[in-house]
Formats: structure tokens, sequence, C-alpha cells
């Protein structure tokens, strides 16, 4: 057993004044996936700083149709608002696809973003990691990689980032709200997550003593329609092969006059889909369109013998879901 030391703080300079000059010390909220990596022995940390009673608890919609989430909303009460699943459906039918009833109870939205990868060699501390233990290896890519990344990762890392939340919120355009170094800081969440490249350890752009305040979403598009579509080894409680949260808006004449694509469960972070997105936009939805599109997306793709399939799977994905959500709004197109 290791014994460490608990914190609990009520204000954010506190928190961060606790973690700015030990490496050892961690940030707690509801602890769903750190606990977890404490027991596995991958998380060590020699003390826990409990946040759980910073004012992050409350969710803000705003005048402009935008909101605020606080890094301490649950994900029962961020799935259960009536504004989010007015607004923002995609966010709330993620948050449903991605864990128990129980845990959604305890987990946040600041942890959502910072869960960690799932890859059977991060969690076995027998096995090199280089995320676990930077320089030791990857055990994945030569080992059971079936259900890891196959586009932006490195001969470091092949490890898949496991938040469908986060998954949403790319899509969505989500700014991430920081505490550090004494003031406020506001980073988009394309850029708010890092590829493994050389450092597979480093994650986020989070410094030591970085506090997670909350998540930001602008509006969303004027009759936008949108979906989160998650292909998963089983119904219940289980992470993503292969994901897509789809934002799509079209004009009187049916073409796509606003898409967003976020793909989950193929890459080291939440991938915004940003090249099929040029290809699409303003253009008529047709089947064979989508396709070319999400494969013109993935074709920096370096798939490993036993997850190539992803590839096929998250075109075939892409496509469904926006010929669904386009005939919705304008009558489907084939």
């Amino acid at each position: 057993m290791r014994p460490f030391t608990y914190e609990r703080v009520t204000e954010p300079e506190a928190a961060a004044n606790l973690l700015a000059d030990r490496p050892d010390a961690m940030y707690l909220a509801g602890g769903t996936n750190l606990v977890d990596l404490m027991k596995l022995g991958v998380a060590r940390p020699a003390v826990l700083v409990d946040i759980s009673g910073l004012p992050y608890d409350r969710i803000e919609h705003r005048p402009d149709g935008g909101v605020l989430i606080g890094a301490t909303v649950r994900n029962s009460e961020l799935a259960g608002d009536r504004g989010v699943r007015e607004r923002f459906p995609l966010l709330a039918e993620a948050l449903l696809s991605g864990a128990s009833g129980q845990l959604r109870t305890l987990a946040t939205t600041g942890g959502n973003l910072l869960q960690r990868t799932r890859c059977v060699y991060f969690q076995d501390v027998t096995k090199p990691c280089n995320k676990r233990e930077p320089g030791a290896g990857c055990s994945a890519i030569h080992g059971s990689h079936r259900d890891l990344a196959v586009i932006g990762t490195s001969d470091a890392c092949v490890a898949t980032h496991p938040s469908d939340m986060a998954v949403a919120l790319a899509a969505l355009d989500a700014t991430v709200h920081l505490q550090r170094n004494g003031g406020t800081d506001r980073v988009p969440l394309s850029e708010f997550y890092l590829l493994p490249g050389d450092s597979p350890d480093q994650e986020t752009v989070l410094g030591s003593g970085d506090l997670v305040s909350g998540v930001e979403l602008p509006p969303p598009p004027a009759g936008a329609a949108m979906r989160y579509r998650k292909v998963r080894d089983r119904w219940s409680y289980a992470f993503a092969v292969v994901s897509v949260a789809a934002v799509v808006a079209t004009g009187p004449d049916g073409a796509l006059r606003d898409i967003r694509l976020a793909l989950g469960g193929v890459a080291p972070k939440p991938w915004r889909a940003r090249r099929a997105e040029e290809l699409l936009t303003g253009r008529q939805p047709t089947r064979d369109l989508l396709r070319s599109a999400a494969r013109a997306e993935l074709e920096p793709a370096r798939p490993l013998p036993h997850n190539a399939f992803k590839i096929d799977l998250a075109v075939d994905l892409i496509a469904a879901t926006v010929l669904d959500l386009a005939g919705g709004a304008g009558g489907e197109r084939a």
C-alpha cells in the first residue's frame, strides 16, 4: 500500500499553490479514472488535492445560445440539462453513451477531458509503455492493438483517447477555460490536446498547477442538426471502436452550408476532420462524395495489422451519419 496526503481546497489559488512545486501531486475531482489508475499502480501521487469544492459546478446558458460548463459539473447533470439537450443534443448523447449511470453521477467535465488511455499496456505496470514511462518502448505496436489508434500516432505510441464527451466538444468548437499563473486563459479544444510524437507522456498543454475551470461552447449554427454515433463491441459501458460527432446545417438547395465532424476511437486525441469538412462545405451530400471526403481525411492514417478495419468503418460511419442528418434537414440524398 502506498501512503498519500489528502488536501481539500475551496479556492483555485490554494489548489494551484499545492501543485505548483509538487510534481508528485495530482488534482482529484470525481476520481472515476484516477482512483482506478492508483489501484493499478499507474498513478502514484504523494498528494491528492480535492477540487470538488471549487466554484465550478454550474452550467451557465448565455443569451446568445452558447453555454459555459463548469469543470466540476457532473456528467449526469450535464447530460440531463434541458438547455444542453435542446441546443447541443450530441453532447448529451455522447455523455449517455460513455459510462454507466453510477459513474456519470461522479464523473466531472474536467475529469472527462483528462481521462487517460485504456490501452492495456499503459494500465499494466509490468509492460513497457512510453506514455507511462518515457523511453521504455511501446508494447502495443507489436502486441494487442486492435482497439488503438490509426491516425495521429507515432513510433512511440498508438494509444487512443477514450473520452466520448471530448469528441462531441471537438465538433462543437469548444474552448477550454484554465486557471494558470494566477490568472485565466482560454485554449481551443483543438489545441488543448497534443499528439504523441516523441513525448507521448505529454498529453495536453497543461503545465504544473494549471487547472481546468470550465468548457465554453459557442452557439450552434442556425438550423443545424447534430448527432453522436458510436460503434462499440457491446451496447452498454464500452469504449468506442469508432465514433463520430457531426453537426450539419444545409442551405435551401440542400447543400452543406456548415458541417463539423470529429472522430473518436481512431486517434490519440479527439480527431477534428478538417480536411473532410473543407471538401464537403458547399456541396450536395451524396454518399459517394461523403465517402471520398472521409477517405481523404484518413489518407495519412498508419494502421496496424489488427486495426486497419477502423478506416473503412469510420468512412461508413461518417457517410451514414451525415446523410441521416442532411436528409432530416432537407430530404435524404443517396
